[in-house]
């Protein structure tokens, strides 16, 4: 009897009638949003490598970039499900999109903003370690991404090593969208300005290092696909939105950087949270405890 293939992570979301209605081939509308997710980073490797000390702004056109192609990603995929055009192509299509803007574009971003443009301060041997360790921070980075985008596709229903409430979706392990966002959102947050400091440049080592460490971790990460727009909500709910909004467009430095640092501490947070609340399991009973007493 011939067994049928294993579903990727995607397929198990989609309905039996749609999946068999589904064919090789390409799509327009959702392959222009996932081009436009290629184009931004190609955008923004672009403007990394034409940025200088003198000329540092290129360094926040390329955070800029990376932000726009997470609204992009995010649309594709969304798009491609209301207009039931889901195909083998788009999801291969979109994964190498996602390697290309969110995995190379970020790391080679926070290499040259980081490390590339360190002073020596008298110190060149030491100067050229932390370039080298910016060098292997970076690559780390854009390797964990890359695992992270093909456990994704290959997991069929994964489950995060500290379950969350029942009925909810998590995503396992810190998406590599997120992990794009921490980066571009600290360059973004000062507006391009390169590390000058070489005190600082270990912490921004330290936070790649966390960073990559969350993309491959198993621990859960809320992914909102539970969210209904379409139901009925309270008006402050409609109010809260705005004012959410406001706040974006007025504050977008500061707000993106709250936003994107705060997503990835969550996944920190519950998985603290989980080993402090988590039961210890029941000690087995020592042999002969509780037992009934032989009659002879």
């Amino acid at each position: 009897m011939k067994m049928p293939l294993p579903m990727r992570r995607w397929e198990d979301q989609i309905p039996a009638p749609q999946r068999r209605r589904m064919r090789k081939g390409m799509y327009i509308l959702p392959s222009l949003f996932t081009a436009a997710n290629i184009g931004a980073g190609y955008y923004a490797l672009s403007q990394t490598m034409m940025a200088t000390r003198e000329e540092f702004w290129h360094f926040d056109h390329a955070a800029l970039a990376i932000g726009v192609a997470v609204v992009a990603d995010g649309l594709d995929g969304r798009i491609a499900r209301m207009t039931n055009t889901t195909s083998d192509f788009g999801r291969e299509f979109d994964s190498l999109a996602d390697v290309i803007t969110f995995g190379v574009a970020p790391a080679l971003l926070a290499f040259m903003w980081g490390f590339s443009l360190l002073p020596d301060r008298g110190f060149p041997a030491v100067h050229d370690k932390m370039v080298q360790l910016g060098l292997i921070a970076t690559f780390i980075f854009l390797v964990a991404g890359a695992s992270r985008l093909a456990r994704f596709n290959i997991q069929l229903n994964p489950q995060p090593s500290n379950p969350g409430r029942p009925g909810r979706k998590y995503f396992v392990g810190l998406p590599i969208p997120a992990g794009a966002g921490v980066v571009s959102a600290t360059v973004h947050l000062v507006k391009g300005s390169p590390i000058l400091w070489p005190q600082l440049a270990p912490i921004w080592l330290a936070v790649l290092i966390v960073v990559s460490f969350l993309m491959v971790s198993t621990w859960r990460f809320y992914s909102f696909k539970d969210l209904n727009l379409r139901s009925r909500h309270p008006f402050q709910i409609f109010i809260l939105i705005c004012a959410f909004f406001g706040l974006l467009v007025a504050f977008h430095h500061y707000m993106l950087f709250i936003i994107a640092v705060t997503y990835a501490c969550s996944g920190i947070f519950t998985r603290l949270s989980y080993g402090f609340h988590k039961k210890p399991p029941n000690p087995d009973p020592a042999p002969g405890y509780n037992e009934a007493p032989e009659h002879r």
